[in-house]
């Protein structure tokens, strides 16, 4: 039997109230996800759920930098409004307070100027709601919709209960949508890739030559979620051994670290691909049979393009609450007592990661079809 409010764990006697959504009246819509590019994947079946709710709404995303390339691959998203607000900012900016309260006010002006009537807050179970929810307030958008256990006012239109913290975040965002009357469709994120990206992909995959190929993303936001470059290193040459060539990708910002893993490879068929951007990374992905990441945007872009992917899975988060969806995957960790513990650097010395390549790179060629034990490097 369904708890009534009163009696579901969290719950504020304000929250809870807002009457069901209704299709006709939703006509410009901004969903907020302004975290990295993973989250922003994972928002994609909110996406689809509201496109189906508002076919002819107008559904844009507020996106940080980092998430905002996703945006234009997750269809039903017509435009991005690209920001760094303060309340994602980990520490104050070094600036006069006059000039960040201003950056707020273009914020509120701007979004005034879309002229949205509905704004859906989307946050992991230790994110507020409120100040994007009061940025919406004082842009003028009339029904604000979050969840949250924290008393919040008015802020709000929709406050809604959420659900337990240990909900994947995919579900978590529909959970929130079916509060307000706005039915799923579908739990699995999907990307589409633009043609331009696929083009640019086909141009730099043809450079390599045909056949099946693997893709090793060294990469994360956190140091704290790297598996270490010297180890992914060997699992890139024992997987090139086996017969299945490497590509190893990464940011512009991340080259010299795509580069240690080459470097450590030292095999000839383990390259660095050029960065080419976001989109066009993504269609290379989609050509993988299998990617090799850390828990970062790669894996959910991987996993949300149908690419298997072997992960090696820090203890900064529960398995559960980002688990790839939409392909195969390995998720391979360490258990240890502090997990999780979200750092974004690790006092510990990564022992969470303390993943035997041999391991992971075995967990790859069989997400792959090649299961067979990957030749010794060198």
């Amino acid at each position: 039997m369904a708890l009534s409010p009163p009696e579901v764990p969290g719950h504020h006697p304000g929250a809870d109230r807002g009457q069901p959504l209704d299709p006709d009246a939703v006509r410009r819509v901004l969903v907020v996800r302004a975290d990295n590019a993973g989250d922003v994947v994972m928002a994609g079946p909110v996406v689809r759920a509201l496109r189906a709710f508002a076919p002819h709404a107008v559904i844009d995303l507020l996106a940080s930098p980092a998430g905002t390339p996703v945006g234009p691959l997750l269809p039903g998203v017509d435009e991005v409004v690209t920001v760094s607000p303060s309340w994602q900012q980990l520490t104050p900016r070094r600036e006069p307070a006059r000039e960040e309260a201003a950056r707020e006010r273009r914020l509120v002006e701007g979004l005034r100027a879309r002229c949205y009537d509905t704004m859906i807050v989307l946050t992991s179970f230790s994110q507020s709601p409120w100040p994007a929810a009061h940025v919406g307030l004082l842009a003028g958008i009339r029904r604000r919709v979050v969840h949250s256990r924290e008393f919040g006012g008015a802020v709000a239109t929709h406050w809604v209960t959420p659900p337990p913290d240990t909900t994947h975040q995919v579900d978590r965002g529909l959970h929130l949508l079916g509060a307000v009357g706005v039915p799923p469709r579908g739990a699995t994120p999907a990307l589409a890739l633009p043609p331009t990206a696929v083009r640019t992909a086909g141009e730099v995959l043809d450079r390599r030559g045909d056949g099946p190929f693997a893709v090793l993303a060294p990469g994360a936001s956190a140091p704290s979620r790297r598996y270490p470059a010297a180890a992914f290193g060997r699992v890139a040459a024992r997987v090139a051994a086996s017969g299945l060539p490497v590509l190893v990708a990464g940011t512009p910002a991340e080259a010299a670290l795509v580069g240690d893993v080459v470097d450590t490879a030292a095999h000839p068929d383990v390259t660095a691909l050029d960065p080419a951007g976001l989109p066009a990374f993504a269609a290379v992905l989609a050509r993988a049979s299998v990617a090799i990441t850390n828990n970062s945007g790669g894996m959910h872009l991987a996993a949300a393009l149908g690419t298997p992917v072997a992960v090696a899975y820090a203890g900064t988060e529960r398995t559960g609450d980002m688990r790839p969806r939409g392909a195969p995957s390995a998720l391979l960790g360490a258990p240890v007592p502090c997990s999780p513990c979200r750092l974004l650097r690790c006092p510990f010395d990564r022992q969470c990661l303390d993943v035997e390549p041999d391991r992971l790179a075995g967990a790859a060629l069989r997400l792959a079809g090649r299961a067979r034990t990957p030749a010794p490097a060198g």
